[in-house]
């Protein structure tokens, strides 16, 4: 591929995945439900990457065996997250971090939701290019990496819905009411949700990184890109300050046990 198909491509790319969450804006701004935002963007990221997957990069060429693996995982990721928001979006209709955001900012909400519509935008052209430059790996053959990636993606979407699933269950229970979940995983982690789906990105770097190409360290942007974002930025960051808000003191006593990501027994000693 040149390079002016190379920004090409990245273009369009980037264009689609704008389109798709100004329209997730516009969904939310008009029924109310910020919800809708991340099922957007889960959807709208799935459609790209497997799409660029597929597209060929040189003229007259059919999708590689690797291509249309790559495109599925993808697809299949995008299909079990993007599920299980939507169903949580017409139960509850808001996202505790979205709503939080939206009273902070007063008169400036829907400018400032705008702008932070985009920036996920941004983040999730990243993940489909990740997914892309998998995809397009030149090795003739799928191999072992493909395999172990594919595995690794698989463990991390059983782990992240089994994670979606206990707290489905704590919650139905009524006796629960007010209470925290530490049923199964989020006995060990705080978000372990959120740590599954960062190792759903760690499969394409498995895919694609090889000593014959370049290109495919670029896909560590992926499991880098959704770390800092999950634990620095829009996950862990706002969901807890929003716990703290609704569950004080049992919440602040949860954090002294229990690790905020890695699914892993906390050291007694320290934080």
């Amino acid at each position: 591929m040149s390079l002016l198909q190379l920004v090409t491509q990245l273009a369009i790319m980037a264009f689609a995945l704008a389109a798709g969450m100004t329209a997730a804006w516009a969904i939310q701004r008009r029924t109310g439900q910020t919800g809708w935002i991340d099922v957007c963007w889960t959807f709208g990221t799935g459609a790209v990457a497997a799409v660029a997957s597929l597209v060929p990069w040189t003229p007259d060429a059919m999708p590689t065996p690797r291509q249309i693996v790559v495109a599925m995982l993808v697809v299949i990721w995008s299909l079990r997250l993007g599920g299980h928001l939507l169903s949580r979006t017409r139960q509850h209709g808001d996202d505790p971090r979205y709503r939080d955001l939206i009273d902070q900012w007063g008169d400036t909400a829907d400018k400032r939701m705008f702008l932070q519509v985009q920036a996920q935008s941004a983040v999730a052209l990243i993940l489909a290019m990740s997914v892309a430059l998998a995809a397009h790996s030149p090795r003739p053959n799928i191999g072992l990496a493909d395999g172990l990636g594919a595995a690794l993606l698989v463990i991390g979407l059983i782990g992240e819905a089994l994670s979606d699933w206990q707290l489905r269950g704590f919650r139905a229970d009524p006796a629960n009411r007010g209470r925290i979940c530490e049923a199964g995983f989020w006995r060990l982690s705080r978000h372990p949700n959120y740590f599954f789906e960062w190792l759903c990105w760690l499969a394409y770097p498995l895919i694609a990184i090889d000593a014959g190409y370049p290109a495919g360290w670029f896909t560590l942007l992926a499991p880098a890109t959704m770390y800092w974002a999950l634990v620095h930025v829009s996950g862990i960051p706002p969901l807890e300050q929003h716990m703290l808000r609704s569950r004080g003191e049992q919440f602040r006593e949860l954090q002294t046990r229990t690790r905020a990501f890695f699914p892993l027994p906390k050291p007694s000693s320290g934080r």
